[in-house]
């Protein structure tokens, strides 16, 4: 049986609340889910979160190209929790779940515990490894939305993105249902994905 495998991946754009401009340009994935259910296409949606290789590696701030060694900008409170994959592993995971009929029709969540991380939590595990306490800098929602606003894109769109996530929580702030999801970690226990821990080892 062929199933369709829509390359979208972050977020579930059907449990995220996108801010403008993300809300339009992320809202075309949502019609194409429609549509291939009005068809009866057979489907597996792919929601990894996000690419450590972009996230993690930068720590999520804009124009960084390394973990930071200083000080870091933490969007809203630093409470909500982020998940982050790596590359291999979110491929692993979505060719395991190809031929598997517990995946048909549902929503394939990448959310390993070991994976899932608030900037609060984030933050401290770095500053150990590298035995430096770094200076927080919190923006608030206001004034991250207002930083949206006014930048130009592609800045508003990652910056709204960054909102759904580590304001919002959009990663995290639902339970998988089995009526719509699975989990991959917990389909597939045999996988040995890179945990964030040992991700960040590389950096040190």
């Amino acid at each position: 049986m062929q199933r369709f495998f829509p390359s979208e991946f972050g977020n579930d754009v059907d449990r995220s609340h996108f801010v403008e401009p993300a809300k339009s340009a992320l809202g075309s994935k949502v019609k194409i889910r429609r549509a291939v259910e009005a068809a009866g296409v057979p489907y597996t949606y792919v929601s990894s979160n996000f690419f450590t290789g972009f996230f993690l590696r930068t720590f999520s701030q804009i124009g960084a190209t390394a973990p930071p060694r200083d000080k870091v900008v933490i969007l809203g409170d630093g409470n909500p929790r982020a998940v982050f994959n790596k590359e291999e592993d979110i491929a692993t995971y979505t060719i395991k779940a190809v031929d598997d009929p517990r995946t048909l029709n549902k929503i394939l969540y990448i959310r390993p515990p070991l994976n899932t991380y608030s900037f609060n939590d984030l933050v401290p595990l770095w500053e150990r490894k590298i035995g430096k306490t770094l200076e927080r800098i919190y923006v608030s929602e206001e004034q991250l939305l207002k930083n949206i606003q006014e930048s130009a894109a592609p800045l508003n769109i990652a910056l709204s993105i960054r909102h759904s996530v580590l304001v919002k929580g959009d990663h995290t702030n639902f339970e998988i249902e089995p009526s719509f999801g699975v989990e991959a970690s917990e389909l597939y226990p045999d996988v040995k994905y890179t945990t964030v821990d040992e991700y960040l080892d590389q950096f040190v």
